[in-house]
């Protein structure tokens, strides 16, 4: 099995990146964490990196006259390690047009909230203020829109009467967690591909129906 070369933009703790470097150690996964890189030197993504042996570098944006220079760092360090999809895990800079062109298709993010409700930041508070039921995350291909582009998948949980933003945050973070890994194993392995603004499926691959989104119960989340 061919094993696609994955590069991951942080910008703090990497949880989402823990999770994916645990799901690549299974030797059936498509995808290898190659890279890990940052905006932000003091970041805690970088640490983890190393410590699991993966190469790290560190394109620190306030060190660019412009955004097009700091985006070609960034293009730099995931063209000589041979990156063929990228993953944003809690990446806090916009991309150009012009980056998000380049890799169209190949870049997918993770939000914490079911797009396409609840763009943008401070999601949870905004989902608890709109008294939804049900929130969670969604893995999408990125496009020059924030938090706009063909969903890959989605992971739904409860929203419970006595939850605050940082009980519901925890509980979609915990979701999160699943769905990054399962969301990169369906676009590198090819089972998911973006074809214009939709994700195609390869159904014959789907080994669940429902493989694409689930609802962790909540006596499984407290």
């Amino acid at each position: 099995m061919t094993r696609r070369r994955v590069g991951v933009l942080i910008s703090g703790r990497g949880s989402n990146l823990a999770a994916l470097i645990a799901a690549a150690q299974a030797p059936d996964y498509p995808a290898e964490i190659v890279l890990v890189v940052s905006n932000r030197p003091e970041a805690a993504g970088l640490a983890y990196a190393s410590e699991h042996g993966i190469a790290s570098e560190i394109a620190d944006h306030k060190a660019f006259a412009t955004k097009a220079e700091f985006e070609a760092r960034l293009q730099a360090v995931l063209s000589v390690a041979g990156i063929e999809l990228v993953c944003l895990a809690g990446f806090m800079r916009l991309l150009s047009g012009e980056f998000v062109e380049l890799w169209q298709n190949r870049i997918i993010n993770i939000h914490p909230s079911l797009l396409p409700a609840f763009r943008g930041l401070d999601t949870h508070v905004r989902a608890l203020a709109a008294g939804v039921c049900i929130h969670g995350a969604t893995v999408h291909f990125v496009r020059h829109e924030t938090d706009e582009g063909p969903i890959v998948a989605q992971a739904a949980v409860p929203v419970l009467p006595d939850d605050n933003a940082e009980r519901l945050a925890a509980r979609v973070l915990r979701a999160e967690h699943r769905l990054y890994p399962m969301a990169l194993r369906l676009v590198a392995s090819g089972v998911a591909r973006g074809v214009g603004e939709r994700v195609v499926f390869d159904g014959r691959h789907l080994r669940e129906p429902n493989a694409v989104l689930f609802s962790p119960a909540a006596d499984q989340e407290d």
